[in-house]
């Protein structure tokens, strides 16, 4: 009998859908999601060379912002989601349109490389399984948390070994962007089960329109612009990858795959984004990146198959 599907899913889920399937399809759009965001971090050092950390950090959700109201009025959708949703997507765009974009442009401008930076990244999974467990209702089994700290130490320990582990206002700052990125990430996981991911991104952006348009003209400005060609492809990258076009993907894997273990994939996430700043950045990649990347794909493949 042919499957049917809903349509008020996050995804389009067939009904009578296995769930080991539906969780392996999830894991495969959220690592299309995560192969998406593992060049912010780059793309945002290059933007830097132009623009202002605030200015990146907020202009970039106006763009990705007109970019989701353009699909919405194209597909005929509402403009803003039901009013009983609103809590959630204030929490969505407090997380990943205003504070993983503002603190993580803040502590890039600060010095801090690309390739410390991957600390949010390495730590990011954990993180959001953890919010996953308080916000979403999910359970996942002892060996998944086991594998989940494994790889949050062997990417912390990566990441830091690179970057001299040094606790300074740049790593407070990636702190508070690995924070304000689990809430955002577990609250669309939890909007996209019901709600297509693509829509749930543009009402966090659209919602956020109101001032993200006048912030990023004040401080266009005042800060000092200098639109060479590297940063303007960084600040498009930003723009329309990392705010809108990735999280697509990223929502309705979380949606079919379930947050945490989904999530979970983008343990693989600081390899990706070390072999981005290798090739653009020039940074070195030796013997340590390499081991690094082996055992953090061991992790993921354990978490993969720890069934919540």
């Amino acid at each position: 009998m042919r499957n049917k599907s809903s349509a008020t899913a996050g995804v389009t889920i067939a009904i009578g859908e296995p769930p080991d399937r539906a969780a392996w399809r999830g894991t495969a759009l959220a690592a299309l999601g995560v192969l998406a965001f593992s060049g912010t971090l780059p793309a945002t050092g290059f933007a830097l060379r132009g623009f202002d950390p605030y200015l990146v950090g907020v202009g970039r959700a106006v763009g990705a912002g007109l970019i989701a109201l353009a699909c919405l009025l194209a597909r005929r959708e509402p403009l803003l989601p039901p009013r009983r949703d609103l809590p959630g997507y204030a929490v969505i765009a407090a997380g990943i349109v205003f504070g993983f974009p503002i603190f993580s442009a803040l502590a890039l401008g600060l010095g801090a490389s690309s390739s410390h930076g991957a600390v949010v990244i390495g730590l990011l999974p954990a993180t959001t399984a953890a919010v996953a467990f308080l916000r979403a209702g999910e359970r996942p089994r002892l060996r998944f948390w086991i594998a989940c700290g494994a790889g949050a130490v062997v990417v912390t320990a990566f990441a830091l070994y690179g970057g001299g582990g040094h606790i300074t206002l740049a790593d407070l700052l990636l702190l508070a962007a690995l924070l304000a990125a689990a809430a955002g990430y577990t609250e669309g996981g939890r909007m996209s089960r019901r709600t297509p991911g693509w829509r749930v991104i543009s009402y966090a952006l659209v919602l956020s329109l109101p001032l993200t348009i006048p912030l990023t003209a004040v401080l266009a400005a005042v800060t000092e612009v200098r639109p060479g060609g590297a940063a303007l492809a960084g600040f498009a990258y930003v723009t329309v990858v990392s705010m809108f076009l990735g999280f697509i993907p990223w929502y309705a894997g979380l949606a079919a795959g379930g947050i945490a273990r989904a999530g979970q994939v983008q343990l693989i996430q600081p390899s990706l984004t070390l072999v981005w700043s290798w090739w653009l950045l020039a940074e070195p990649v030796g013997v340590v990146t390499v081991a690094g990347a082996l055992a953090v794909l061991a992790c993921v493949a354990i978490t993969q198959h720890s069934r919540a």
